[in-house]
């Protein structure tokens, strides 16, 4: 145990958990994608209108959740979350194949607004028990859970699902299981922490360590959403549209590009997220490694950022290579960047505003990225129905260049971090 203690990592693992349930329940559609679209006949703007469904609730419901989770607190808010997306994850089981188009729509928008609250209450919860020169290697820890519930999607479809897509329904109804585990554990343990008992008055110090006091007096969101920090962090979250592209086209892309299938998507899938953990775990320990050693929190945060850009610009060039193994790495260091990009934008929020404005702002930004996702889908499965495979080298371009023109307005727009205070005035303080 550390001298602080370690209380604190046992919340984290919490968060990790629920993460895995949430990537593992969302990534199920983008591994069987292939074999679903031949089983009901969809084309790719059939699959796009699916993938939208659950960006357009995603959206809608970031705003809903991240102003509910600031209201209710981190235990209800995130209970409510998973218990909403339990019920629509496992709700893909029951539909009929002559249902199946809009039966998948369905579905997918309640799972997308019962997802919609993990990161908000996510991101809340590491404000409340980590330090800022933690909280990013904590993102970074806790974020890497998306490539877990990743890696599992198609190993678990390897397993139970047949070549023929006979028992396709199964993997669907895992995370009911999951869920329910998940929730009992956290009304069991979780308080915030100046009321858990079994935390330490060390820890509890050095958690408070660099925090302003606050008032209980509530922020509705409508009081961030004109704030030039809030338009800042969202802009940093268009990039998820990415991140989703990986994640909601990358297995029909190696189907389409080198005729991996269900069979053998796993090994490829693998080596992604493998790649994207390090880069979340990396990027959140390189920024928190800056500050520790004395340098600014702007510039931690910022020329983690700046390398994550140069690390993903490769992969602009994954569809020109006939080695699908090639075309794996470059999507894998892209996918690493990403996930190290979003440790640390993430941590923008905790770092600029107070505690209990962070889910709102969470939901916010998180509610452009998933517009920027709704609009990628809508134009992706257009070129691809125009021009078949070829439509990718577009999107793999807009991938790989994007961080660094989005990093760079950010710089012009914000070119020093000045925390917000109680009352959401700037503190005069910059850090």
């Amino acid at each position: 145990m550390s001298k602080t203690g370690n209380y604190r990592w046992r919340i984290l693992a919490m968060l990790f958990f629920a993460l895995t349930i949430n990537y593992f329940d969302r990534s199920l559609l983008g591994v069987m994608a292939p074999k679903l679209m031949e089983l009901f006949e969809w084309t790719n703007k059939d699959y796009a209108l699916v993938n939208m469904s659950f960006k357009a609730a995603y959206a809608i419901g970031l705003l809903i959740m991240g102003s509910l989770i600031d209201r209710l607190g981190t235990k209800k808010g995130f209970s409510l979350s998973i218990l909403i997306w339990s019920i629509f994850g496992m709700l893909h089981a029951t539909i009929a194949k002559s249902f199946a188009l809009p039966g998948f729509i369905l579905a997918r928008f309640g799972l997308g607004f019962g997802e919609s609250g993990n990161f908000p209450a996510s991101i809340k919860t590491v404000a409340e028990w980590f330090p800022k020169k933690e909280r990013a290697f904590a993102t970074g820890i806790f974020n890497a859970a998306t490539s877990v519930g990743a890696i599992l999607a198609p190993i678990v479809v390897m397993l139970v699902v047949a070549e023929n897509g006979d028992g396709w329904r199964y993997p669907f109804l895992i995370t009911g299981v999951l869920s329910g585990i998940w929730l009992f554990m956290w009304l069991k343990i979780y308080k915030k922490p100046e009321d858990n008992p079994k935390l330490s008055k060390t820890e509890l110090e050095h958690i408070l360590s660099d925090s302003e006091p606050e008032t209980t007096e509530k922020i509705p969101w409508i009081k961030v959403l004109p704030l030039k920090q809030t338009w800042v962090f969202s802009l940093t979250k268009i990039l998820d549209a990415v991140w989703w592209f990986y994640l909601f086209w990358g297995g029909k892309f190696l189907f389409d590009q080198f005729g991996i299938n269900i069979k053998t998507l796993a090994l490829p899938l693998l080596i992604i997220y493998v790649l994207a953990d390090f880069g979340s775990v990396f990027g959140g320990y390189l920024s928190s490694a800056l500050i520790k050693s004395g340098r600014s929190i702007n510039f931690s945060r910022k020329i983690t950022m700046l390398l994550c850009g140069v690390i993903i610009l490769p992969v602009s060039f994954a569809t020109k290579t006939d080695n699908q193994w090639i075309a794996i790495v470059l999507i894998g260091l892209a996918a690493a960047g990403h996930q190290a990009w979003s440790a640390n934008v993430f941590t923008f929020v905790s770092d600029i505003f107070p505690k209990k404005a962070t889910a709102s702002v969470v939901g916010i930004g998180g509610m452009v990225g998933a517009v920027a996702g709704i609009l990628a889908d809508f134009s992706l499965g257009s070129v691809l129905d125009a021009q078949g495979k070829e439509g990718y080298f577009y999107a793999f371009l807009i991938a790989g260049t994007l961080y660094l023109i989005v990093l760079g307005i950010v710089q012009l727009l914000m070119p020093t971090m000045n925390p917000l205070g109680d009352d959401l005035k700037p503190t005069g303080k910059s850090i």
